[in-house]
């Protein structure tokens, strides 16, 4: 028989019903890092809430911080109860409560973009379940969704939706440092954007247009027989036939190789306090 089929989440203002349980994990992980004094800034539908009024069910907080504290937050959380785990070393780790959990993210999946104290800084206050504390910026909010367009995930919507929310007073040339690099993939958000919402395409700046498409023109017109195959920044899975049977480059491999790893944050915080890894 086929399998009952989950329905998939739709966008709305209404907010969801959190379960005690959920409100008491999320309120003592964030009052464990505050206490410890742990930086850090809520993402996730915390933040897109924030940001966009749009409210979505969950069953985790997703917490952004820098790889250097990332073991420091998870001991910390353990010593509250939380049973805690390194799911990639690249870049997430959780924390469990019960049927809940918060995700500690260090970077984005592929090791394109990692999380800096500059994320941290400019994280704006906030109060979640009457616990102060800070949300992920919006320019840092796009940028951490632009690359999240896998077939089993498309955050797209999210880019678009906090563009119209925010565009007026976002910081552009934040989020175009943000994506040095990875232009493309910008003007390509941007371009969706414009898609959906072609009466609001004046929220993003001429001038970024006229840089992003320049700088695209450059690229058709003096393409580089050197540039590396970018297709697994994207979704290793569906390009691994692009890097075993093809022979391209693998640079979402090459990131992970380059990230500072948890894991070896962890063996480093052990071998420092002297506790068994």
């Amino acid at each position: 028989m086929p399998k009952e089929e989950i329905p998939l989440p739709v966008s709305t203002s209404d907010p969801p019903e959190f379960e005690p349980e959920a409100l008491a994990c999320y309120q003592r992980a964030l009052h464990c890092l505050e206490q410890a004094g742990i930086p850090f800034a809520v993402a996730g539908a915390f933040a897109l809430h924030q940001h966009t009024g749009i409210w979505r069910s969950t069953k985790d907080l997703d917490i952004f911080l820098e790889a250097a504290v990332a073991m420091e937050a998870l001991q910390k959380l353990e010593e509250r109860g939380f049973r805690t785990e390194i799911k990639d070393p690249v870049w997430l780790a959780k924390a469990y409560c019960g049927d809940y959990f918060v995700d500690l993210i260090t970077a984005m999946g592929n090791a394109a973009l990692l999380v800096d104290r500059s994320w941290i800084e400019r994280s704006e206050p906030h109060e979640i379940f009457g616990i102060p504390c800070r949300v992920l910026g919006a320019e840092e909010m796009i940028a951490s969704k632009i690359f999240v367009t896998r077939r089993e995930r498309f955050d797209l919507a999210d880019v678009a939706h906090l563009i119209r929310a925010v565009g007026e007073r976002l910081d552009w040339k934040r989020l175009w440092s943000l994506m040095s690099g990875h232009e493309e993939l910008l003007l390509w958000s941007l371009v969706f954007f414009a898609y959906v919402y072609p009466a609001r395409v004046g929220l993003i700046p001429r001038r970024l247009w006229n840089g992003l498409l320049e700088g695209l023109q450059n690229h058709i017109e003096h393409p580089q027989s050197s540039a590396p195959f970018r297709g697994t920044l994207i979704d290793p899975n569906l390009f691994a036939i692009d890097v075993k049977e093809w022979g391209e480059r693998d640079l979402y491999r090459e990131n992970c190789e380059r990230h500072p790893r948890l894991l070896e944050v962890k063996i480093q915080f052990d071998s420092a306090t002297g506790s068994e890894a």
